[in-house]
């Protein structure tokens, strides 16, 4: 008993290790050669709502500026920022299965009817920065938590801060 306990805690330790977002980047490039940045002018800001894009660039200009980059006009940047919203189905189970069965001995019956399953849209946030003058994507990060409609405006503005904020402590990356 003992033994699972300890691994229940260590499982839902490991859990709470696990990272909301995924980057990747062209090892190629040196980081440290850009100074600056600007949202690049073909940015697909369509989202759930204009109110999301426009939290999505506030959170975006609030961690490029921690990173000490500047912005600047786009024919003046080194960095083109780009976002987008991407939307993703999946499958939700509401509610119980209801069954039945009978049955004596090592012999019986039984019939089940699966939960209720209901469809639900929602959208993962992916921000990337392109090399101005080459227009090659240097860095992506991707979130793996997810908006969706039914929250609050406070709750999808505390999301994408959360998820913005933890992207870029990957930014630049090698300093983990």
């Amino acid at each position: 008993m003992m033994r699972f306990l300890m691994l229940a805690v260590v499982a839902l330790a490991m859990t709470g290790c696990a990272s909301n977002v995924v980057t990747d980047y062209n090892s190629s490039v040196v980081f440290g050669n850009y100074a600056s940045w600007a949202f690049a002018g073909g940015t697909d800001s369509s989202s759930f709502t204009s109110l999301d894009g426009t939290r999505v660039r506030s959170a975006v200009e609030r961690e490029l500026n921690r990173k000490a980059l500047k912005q600047v006009p786009e024919a003046e940047a080194d960095l083109l920022v780009s976002w987008q919203i991407v939307p993703e189905e999946r499958l939700e189970q509401t509610g119980l299965g209801l069954g039945f069965g009978f049955g004596s001995g090592n012999f019986g019956w039984a019939l089940s009817a699966p939960p209720p399953v209901r469809e639900i849209e929602e959208g993962k946030l992916v921000v990337e920065l392109a090399d101005s003058k080459s227009k090659e994507v240097v860095w992506r990060a991707a979130s793996r938590r997810y908006l969706n409609e039914n929250q609050s405006p406070e709750t999808r503005r505390e999301l994408i801060d959360e998820v913005v904020a933890e992207m870029f402590t990957k930014y630049p990356p090698g300093l983990d």
